[in-house]
């Protein structure tokens, strides 16, 4: 059997031999959880045992590696910058949330032209085209659940200050590589595992609670209301994506990568920001512009940003940061008659201004990914595998803690609405990967194969 062919074709292939679905689901499990090419591996000895071993032990090696045991970080100072890179890459780029609550099971508003302004007819008419294109209304409303499983390459590209630029010259050999798997089911509910370079994070949402591990905050739930998960909408969730844009206003067209391409425009609302929003931080605005491209109808760039304003413990002026994430979807192809995004790339930027003139920060950070298997009514899949883990800290922590260690206010710490929670988080030990790797988690078989329907 070819160890690149899928786990679910592999499966119906064992299922028609004869053998019973148990007995061809643990047959099956090889080919889908091969390792990285030898030629992606971390280090010579790293190729050879992904081969053997496959994707899930290898990924437990890759988890239980020093982080200075890189060809990066090969000094003290070099192991330093490099957990920091990864920090940063991992905290903003690793488990992004889109700006505002949708739910695809809710149906999409009828095209109206009649006493409706024409932006919001012209939203709603390209939202069509979109579905239409992705699949159509019918089939993407028929998929109960998916799963989807693919590479990243992560790097931080350049650092720019009042007084000087410094660039990565050395971008391409200093990317760490990774891969995560998504499941998602609907209407609202996702889990998403992420390991790049010795680190991980997973995320997860069960319909109600949002929550997210890191291996420098442990286990802790998101403020704000529940909300997608950005990497299913580039490309990944059409239904989705199309609920996200249904209250968008069309503002215009533009051309991406030679493309002539419709403009959609999302705000959220203030009752979310105020929801997001704790203590001395502010999320001030939270803006996600859709191109739509006009000879395909579908989504080709995606592009949004926010401002977050950090109130000075000491009396003096705010902070800001921005962050701007634009992705280019690309690659489209069918998926059992479904149009799915197969590769793309994001480009960040972290900009921090305030406090005193000519004190301002920019951080550019670059994502590659590609999508290596998508599958769609996995057999098995229930809302078990949805569960949040049990330690999930109290409380909820806003996205301002992610933000780089510069971020802090001028007392020299975290703002004391995260203090406490921050430092309590940070002392956990990795009971949370354990347990959930016990109960099914991304170095796992439980959690990445679903059990196989006795009558499917």
């Amino acid at each position: 059997m070819d160890k690149k062919q899928g786990f679910f074709s592999a499966l119906r292939e064992e299922v028609a031999r004869g053998l019973s679905p148990a007995r061809a689901r643990r047959r099956a499990l090889a080919p889908l959880m091969e390792g990285p090419d030898p030629e992606e591996a971390a280090g010579g000895d790293g190729a050879g045992r992904a081969r053997r071993d496959g994707w899930g032990r290898w990924v437990r090696g890759q988890l239980a590696r020093a982080p200075s045991s890189g060809p990066v970080a090969s000094a003290g100072g070099a192991s330093a910058a490099r957990r920091n890179d990864l920090r940063m890459l991992l905290g903003v780029m690793g488990a992004a949330l889109a700006p505002v609550h949708v739910c695809a099971a809710e149906p999409l508003p009828h095209l109206s032209i009649k006493d409706t302004p024409i932006e919001t007819s012209s939203a709603q008419y390209i939202l069509q085209q979109y579905l239409a294109a992705s699949g159509g209304q019918k089939l993407l409303s028929s998929v109960r659940n998916s799963y989807a499983m693919g590479k990243v390459r992560m790097v931080a590209t350049e650092c720019e200050t009042a007084g000087r630029v410094v660039r990565n010259r050395m971008a391409a050999r200093c990317a760490e590589p990774g891969r995560f798997v998504l499941w998602q089911m609907a209407p609202e509910m996702w889990y998403i595992e992420l390991a790049v370079g010795g680190s991980k994070v997973h995320a997860g949402c069960n319909g109600k609670l949002v929550w997210r591990h890191t291996p420098w905050l442990g286990a802790h739930s998101a403020k704000g209301p529940v909300r997608p998960l950005r990497r299913s909408l580039q490309g990944l969730d059409p239904l989705t994506t199309a609920s996200m844009f249904a209250g968008a206003r069309c503002i215009g067209e533009r051309k991406v990568n030679g493309d002539d391409c419709f403009i959609l425009k999302l705000c959220a609302d203030p009752e979310t920001l105020r929801a997001r929003s704790e203590g001395l931080a502010e999320i001030i605005r939270h803006v996600l512009f859709g191109y739509f491209s006009q000879k395909s109808g579908l989504l080709v760039h995606l592009e949004d940003s926010h401002l977050t304003r950090i109130q000075s413990t000491t009396g003096g002026d705010a902070v800001y940061w921005e962050t701007t994430i634009n992705s280019f979807i690309e690659d489209y192809r069918p998926v059992e008659g479904i149009m799915i995004a197969h590769s793309g790339r994001s480009a960040v930027t972290l900009f921090r201004f305030g406090e005193v003139a000519m004190s301002h920060t920019k951080t550019r950070m670059e994502e590659a990914w590609s999508i290596e298997e998508v599958a769609f009514n996995v057999p098995g899949l229930s809302m078990d595998c949805f569960i949040p883990p049990t330690d999930i800290k109290s409380g909820s922590i806003s996205e301002t803690v992610e933000l780089p260690q510069s971020g802090k206010s001028k007392a020299g710490g975290l703002l004391p609405c995260h203090g406490a929670k921050v430092a309590a988080l940070e002392k956990a030990d990795d009971n949370v990967g354990r347990k959930r790797r016990a109960k099914g988690g991304f170095g796992s078989l439980k959690f990445q194969m679903p059990p196989v329907n006795r009558e499917g």
